[in-house]
């Protein structure tokens, strides 16, 4: 692609690529849709109203009400891809967030934990489908060079949708109504309402658009957004070359469409491939992070930090600082290594939760009368968060995606997101439980997980810094 790219300015410096890239913005506010929901109930549970409207639910029966979402995206994973390839992924995404918008009016009216539970799995089905469709978009509508960092974007603009709902549910809390909580979750489908309304304007993807045998409407998709309606001929052979590749790319797919998952087992050097993506998602949310994403109130109990107030301030200012680093990390981390990246990242994971959990227990035999060993404890989740952003944020996609073959990507990908779904349960009722069963001790459990993922990354991961996806088959 480097020899047909001509482009010599930045792209905000041209109004076709400003145009896109604001229809790219409109399709990640999927991701900043799942963001509000976990910051959302970060939120809600320092609110005493939605404690006792639920029932002061804990353990077991806490972590069902966070797994809501994940059931029902398990649910969406059967018909995403299905409705991505037959009626497009503009629609799709579309398609979902309505349901999402109606999960969450769901949610705003409920009047007890089932029916709370209930619109979560609502949203959940819709966000799944939107959450399949839109970064599928993204890929397919972004200039190539630009391609990476578009992607990369998606799952940063989460950071976005989680300050959010971390600072309106600060701002409800003064609320002595059932409303304290029901604003919060009414506003939950504001954003994908906002989506639904501005997708029509997006552009469908060129990919679908040729898959459909609809060669020029991809053809003006990509003279108008590609090349800005440029007549010259550095532009023509520009949009050839990407048709071409399009073209290609279908066929190469019809032709290996025999490819199996069995074949992760079968077959020597794609076995280490799939332990590699599988491990991967493991360390996504088995690296602790999953305790402060939607139990932060009671790791903040943990270390005598009881305020309703205090607990959500630290809330919208932890998201802020995520939001910050995620975007300058993803602008670039395609300057480093992979693999070092991830050393780093799980080295400094590793050492922040010791001090962590040596604070917490400190604090806890002094009976949390020593504010600065709480204010340890905090300053660690911040460096953890720093951590965890520089190696488990963006580039996990992007290395998955880099070491598994194109004629296996998209199954490997999806066990990536199964795997990822199934650790998401496990946060959801395991961390619950165990928190308010031993409190601070749990922690030495991720102590022990992060120091298995350092060692095994030093060991078993291989580097793909460097090659191109085609190239990467040679570090196997």
């Amino acid at each position: 692609i480097s020899d047909y790219v001509y482009h010599d300015q930045h792209w905000w410096k041209y109004n076709h690529f400003r145009k896109l890239h604001w229809y790219i913005f409109v399709l990640t506010l999927t991701s900043t849709n799942n963001g509000y929901d976990g910051s959302m109930l970060n939120g809600l549970q320092s609110l005493s109203t939605w404690k006792d409207a639920m029932g002061n639910p804990e353990g077991y029966i806490l972590g069902a009400l966070a797994n809501g979402t994940i059931f029902g995206g398990v649910l969406a994973v059967a018909f995403a891809s299905w409705a991505c390839d037959r009626f497009g992924r503009k629609l799709t995404t579309c398609f979902g967030s309505i349901v999402t918008v109606i999960g969450a009016i769901l949610q705003g009216a409920s009047t007890n934990y089932a029916f709370f539970f209930v619109s979560r799995m609502v949203i959940g089905f819709g966000f799944g489908l939107a959450s399949v469709a839109s970064p599928t978009l993204i890929a397919e509508l972004s200039f190539p060079t630009y391609r990476p960092t578009c992607t990369a974007l998606y799952n940063v603009f989460w950071y976005l949708g989680a300050v959010i709902a971390a600072w309106v549910t600060y701002g409800t809390r003064t609320i002595v109504s059932a409303y304290s909580w029901r604003i919060p979750s009414y506003l939950q489908g504001l954003l994908p309402l906002v989506q639904v309304c501005l997708v029509w304007w997006v552009p469908e993807s060129p990919r679908f658009l040729v898959s459909k045998g609809k060669i020029e409407k991809a053809r003006e998709f990509l003279i108008k957004f590609h090349t800005g309606n440029d007549t010259q001929e550095q532009a023509t052979r520009l949009v050839e070359f990407e048709l071409k590749e399009i073209e290609a790319a279908l066929e190469m797919e019809k032709i290996n469409s025999n490819s199996k998952y069995t074949d992760f087992i079968t077959i020597k050097t794609f076995r280490k491939r799939i332990f590699l993506v599988a491990f991967t998602a493991c360390m996504t949310q088995l690296s602790g992070n999953g305790l402060v994403s939607y139990y932060l109130s009671k790791v903040l109990i943990s270390i005598g930090i009881t305020g309703e107030k205090e607990q959500l301030q630290i809330n919208g200012c932890l998201m802020i600082y995520n939001l910050v680093l995620s975007l300058a990390v993803a602008f670039t981390c395609y300057l480093f290594r992979r693999k070092a990246l991830f050393i780093f990242s799980c080295s400094f994971m590793l050492l922040s939760y010791v001090i962590w959990t040596i604070l917490s227990a400190i604090n806890q035999q002094r009976n949390f009368e020593q504010k600065g060993l709480g204010q340890g404890v905090l300053a660690m989740i911040f460096i953890y968060y720093l951590a965890y952003n520089i190696g488990l944020n963006g580039l996990p996609y992007l290395y998955v995606t880099e070491i598994l073959p194109y004629t296996h990507r998209a199954k490997g990908i999806n066990l990536y997101s199964l795997v990822i779904n199934i650790t998401l349960i496990y946060n959801g009722f395991v961390n619950a439980i165990a928190m308010d069963a031993i409190s601070w001790k749990y922690y030495i459990v991720y102590c022990c997980i992060i120091a298995v993922e350092l060692v095994v990354v030093i060991f078993t991961y291989v580097e793909t810094f460097g090659y191109t996806l085609e190239e990467v088959a040679r570090v196997f």
